[in-house]
């Protein structure tokens, strides 16, 4: 244990934002980490419980009381082997992941939780800083070969632990660059994409290939891979996003969110605006922007309008407003359901709850406004709770652009999965077991979101590793991956 009694002595503190007037002017992270004897200090918060539930938080496992008490002890290349020893990139998750491991906190019962996320990402950080992240090799290959499809953190961290398992594995990406949806789905404000492209470099040098613009079931066939490769892994994520069925929805103006954040991630990576927006420019400038949809591709629309110079934003959310705090005696360990407002939230967004859309209304075939309706949920004879429209509560919202964030219904079916035959579950998602990641095809394995559903880069990170050691046995007879 660092020192026990830290957690009696010390506040919580974490990492600032820029102010909004200047992020609003770039594109790149604004946060600003803490001093190395802050984040020591921070670390010394930590209770070294007999039972740690942030393990069970954090669906990685990270070693978390161990780090902490490390770098609380200035042993900080030591923290960074602890860390990477479970989990391939925390310079994503020290980003992007919304900290379970802080709500199942035992400090959160009655205080506030350890600042866990930021000391995971300025480990890693200081990590490749000190030039401490070097490239793992396998001191021997076992002729295996095997195709991993998608390049998103499932794809990557699958691919990694395969290659330091000795085998040859290759990834394939439809997109012209490497990183599935941290690349395109994540803004550059949230994490940067040179971050992904070091990784890939280690990647290369421990004997990963990649393919970038190879669509498999378009550009290459599933039958061609499983004639060249051992061993075919599923890996894309959850891309069919969650339409709005209203009438009024051919209307220009109207879009999937990623639609959106694709355009601005290209742009910001270089492209012109014809490779940028082969399709049509989307652009929030000017405009009175609606985002349909309150988790974090809400926000991530938000933060990026803003960005645009938008009008004015506001976002709907389906579900009615969550309290403002807990009730920890009901909810801890677990993620709790409570109001939180994110950084790009906290920007510049009118912010409305229990709100359904009815109609898009349009003008010269554009979008100007929408027919929304308010709701309120009731106990039904089921027991379960139900939604039903408020008699009455109509009203119009203006709208030059609207940005459909209402969350993802699976996989793309068509290309890989139609082509593969692999069966699918009553969710639409290609199935396969946590035993074995093994799908109704021999030798095709799946993991991430196109084996669960939409979910947190952290569990795409996990189920990659797991589905590597599944793969490693299925190839070997036994696997010394770690878990």
């Amino acid at each position: 244990m660092g020192k026990p009694t830290g957690f009696l002595e010390i506040e919580r503190s974490d990492r600032t934002y820029d102010k909004v007037a200047a992020r609003l002017k770039t594109w790149k992270e604004f946060v600003q980490p803490l001093a190395a004897p802050q984040v020591g200090e921070q670390a010394a918060r930590c209770m070294d419980c007999g039972i740690p539930f942030c393990h069970q938080g954090c669906p990685v496992n990270n070693q978390i009381p161990d780090f902490n008490n490390l770098v609380y002890r200035d042993q900080w290349k030591a923290a960074l082997e602890n860390l990477q020893s479970t989990n391939n990139f925390p310079e994503f998750t020290g980003r992007v992941c919304p900290a379970p491991c802080e709500a199942s906190c035992t400090l959160n019962i009655q205080d506030n939780p350890v600042t866990i996320k930021t000391i995971e990402c300025q480990i890693v950080d200081r990590g490749w800083d000190e030039g401490w992240i070097t490239p793992q090799m396998s001191p021997r290959g076992t002729g295996k070969r095997v195709a991993v499809v998608g390049s998103g953190p499932a794809g990557l961290a699958c691919a990694q632990q395969l290659a330091r398992a000795g085998h040859a594995p290759t990834v394939f990406e439809k997109s012209d660059r490497i990183g599935g949806l941290l690349r395109y789905g994540i803004p550059d404000f949230k994490m940067e994409k040179h971050l992904i492209d070091r990784r890939v470099r280690q990647m290369e040098a421990e004997g990963v290939i990649f393919r970038a613009g190879f669509e498999v079931g378009v550009t290459v066939s599933v039958q061609r891979l499983l004639d060249d490769y051992d061993v075919l892994v599923m890996a894309g994520g959850a891309e069919q996003g969650r339409d709005l069925e209203v009438p009024g929805r051919e209307l220009s103006g109207v879009h999937y969110a990623m639609e959106f954040l694709t355009q601005q991630n290209k742009r910001v990576a270089g492209d012109s605006e014809a490779i940028a927006a082969p399709t049509g420019t989307i652009s929030a400038a000017g405009k009175h922007v609606v985002v349909i949809g309150g988790g974090d591709t809400g926000s991530d629309c938000i933060g990026t309008s803003n960005r645009h110079g938008a009008a004015s934003v506001t976002q709907l959310e389906i579900m009615p407003q969550p309290p403002a705090h807990e009730n920890k005696a009901m909810t801890w360990p677990d993620w709790p359901l409570k109001l939180r407002t994110s950084s790009s939230q906290e920007e510049g967004c009118e912010r409305d709850f229990a709100v359904a859309t009815k109609r898009a209304i349009g003008a010269d075939g554009k979008i100007t406004a929408l027919e929304c309706v308010r709701l309120e949920w009731v106990a039904g004879d089921d027991g379960r709770m139900h939604m039903r429209e408020v008699a009455g509560s109509e009203f119009t919202l203006k709208a030059d652009l609207v940005l459909l964030a209402m969350g993802f219904t699976g996989p793309r079916v068509s290309g890989v999965v139609d082509s593969s035959g692999v069966e699918l579950d009553p969710r639409g998602n290609v199935a396969a077991n946590v035993a074995n990641y093994q799908t109704s095809v021999r030798n095709i394995f799946a993991c991430g979101d196109m084996r669960r559903g939409q979910s947190l880069v952290v569990w795409a990170i996990r189920e990659g590793r797991q589905c590597a050691r599944a793969v490693d046995e299925a190839l070997m007879g036994a696997s010394k991956l770690p878990r």
